[in-house]
This record gives C-alpha cells, structure tokens and sequence, in this order.
C-alpha cells in the first residue's frame, strides 16, 4: 500500500485546515489509518487514528476538540481536519496504515512501531 499525503503548507494561527492521505496499490479493509506529526527535536506522536471498517476514531488527549479524522471508502482518502491551528502544531504530518486491526472495532494502534506503511509527510507551519 502505498500512502501520499496533501494539504500542508503555511497558515496563520486561528484557522483551519484540512490533509488528506491517499491510499493506492492495496485495500485498507481491516486497518487503522493514523496521523501522526513530529516536530523538531520531539518524537513522532499519534495525534488521530481512524478504524477503516467501522470509522470509529481515536483521537491523542491533546488534540480533542480540535481535530476531526475521517474516511472515504469509495476513494480510499483519510483526512484530518484541523481547527483552531496553534503554533505549537507546527510539525511535518504524516499518514500510515496498519493492516492488522481484525476484529476490533475502534483503532488499537498507536504506536510507531505499529504501523506498516507510511506516506512522506506533508510540513504544516503555523504562524502567529
């Protein structure tokens, strides 16, 4: 499977904006899409997730409120909705499946190390 994300770039603080993942060359039946992001100096971190077959997120405490992760099976699209962008977003987003969430029915990977493909990333910066 291969992931390529959009929808990154420049923004002022307060507004919105929205990221896609695009999946090709595979299904994402029985996976969990998640969005991580990792700024500079800090770990990469799970910020939403999304369970393909059922929909149901799992969003990181932080960002609750505020971002929105969802799903478009006919096209094979995730996306991230960001509201209310704080500099503290700023981080190079990324995307990446997880084909072995069977018979869950909410995403249970959050880890990294959890995920098997992985889309380049797309930089979001923040300004004030």
């Amino acid at each position: 499977v291969q992931l390529v994300e959009s929808g990154g770039g420049q923004v002022q603080a307060g507004s919105s904006l929205r990221l896609s993942c695009a999946a090709s060359g595979g299904t994402l039946r029985d996976s969990a899409v998640g969005w991580f992001r990792q700024a500079p100096g800090k770990e990469r971190e799970l910020v939403a997730a999304v369970l393909w077959n059922t929909g149901r997120p799992l969003y990181a405490d932080s960002v609750k409120g505020r971002f929105t992760v969802s799903k478009d099976n006919y096209n094979n699209i995730a996306s991230l909705e960001i509201g209310s962008l704080e500099h503290e977003d700023t981080a190079v987003y990324y995307c990446a499946a997880d084909p072995w969430n069977i018979g869950t029915d909410s995403p249970r990977s959050r880890q990294p190390n959890d995920y098997v493909y992985w889309g380049q990333g797309t930089q979001v910066t923040v300004s004030a």
